[in-house]
């Protein structure tokens, strides 16, 4: 097994003029970047894996961690191969992480932006409205590490995603049982944009188009969604949404059958009544 590089520090960052608290940030969503004072730290890309699973996994043990970075080494060799990174990790001011005898973890001072989504998600399925309601639509916009294939990577990737969809949708909830038609149109499309085809945040734009008493806009929305489903994977929209419409387009289907003129008849071509 290769033995993994060293971190070292940004060139245009010189160590000896540090803070005596620096401040350190671990951002993995959208990528991986550590911040020294909010300048980057150069990290190779192998130390960056133990960095990252590090901060993903706090806690963990060695041996857990040895396992998940290198999954098809022996264990003893995959510790020895944790220790060396670790060792290297260590020779470098800025290195963000402390370790015991059986557990690594990020440093308290490192400031994670996993932890900033996962705290907005919980407030926010705690009942709790998030005091920057920006911060909370822009919470975990980017995926965590793309372009990384770790299985490790792919497991907490969705986690995470799934984590911001179920939020994105609960704000929606909220701001539309509130009356907040904005807000809560902007919640739904920030969910219908991470995953365009998910049905939730599509029906939850046509609710507050309906509620807002917007029907042609409720109905377009729906028809666009309908148009996705069937041109991306064939298949129809659920019954759920589409009794949304049905309940709205019931009395103007009712009214506009009873304003068409009956069929005339001309009485010389009436049918004749059988005879018995």
């Amino acid at each position: 097994m290769q033995g993994v590089p060293s971190v070292t520090s940004d060139t245009s960052v010189p160590i000896s003029s540090t803070a005596a608290t620096p401040q350190v940030s671990l951002h993995l969503l959208g990528g991986f970047r550590l911040l020294h004072d909010d300048v980057p730290v150069v990290v190779p890309r192998g130390l960056q894996r133990v960095i990252a699973l590090i901060g993903l996994r706090p806690g963990a043990t060695r041996s857990h961690l040895a396992g998940l970075l290198w999954p098809d080494a022996p264990e003893e060799r995959a510790l020895s191969s944790l220790r060396t990174a670790l060792w290297r990790l260590r020779q470098d001011p800025c290195c963000p992480l402390e370790a015991t005898a059986n557990t690594v973890r990020l440093a308290p001072t490192v400031r994670l932006d996993v932890d900033n989504l996962v705290s907005t998600a919980n407030r926010v399925r705690d009942g709790d409205n998030p005091s920057d309601a920006a911060g909370a639509l822009a919470a975990g916009r980017h995926d965590l590490l793309p372009g990384w294939y770790d299985d490790w990577v792919l497991l907490e990737r969705e986690r995470l995603r799934q984590l911001r969809l179920h939020m994105l949708e609960q704000v929606a909830g909220n701001h539309l049982v509130a009356g907040r038609h904005g807000e809560a149109l902007d919640a739904a499309l920030e969910a219908m944009a991470a995953e365009p085809l998910r049905e939730t945040p599509h029906r939850l734009v046509v609710r507050t188009h309906l509620a807002e008493g917007n029907t042609f806009e409720a109905v377009h929305a729906f028809y666009v969604y309908r148009d996705l489903l069937m041109r991306e994977l064939r298949v129809e929209p659920s019954a759920a949404m589409s009794a949304l419409l049905d309940d709205t387009l019931a009395p103007i289907r009712r009214a506009t059958r009873a304003s068409l003129p009956r069929p005339h008849r001309d009485p010389a071509t009436r049918t004749m009544p059988r005879p018995h």
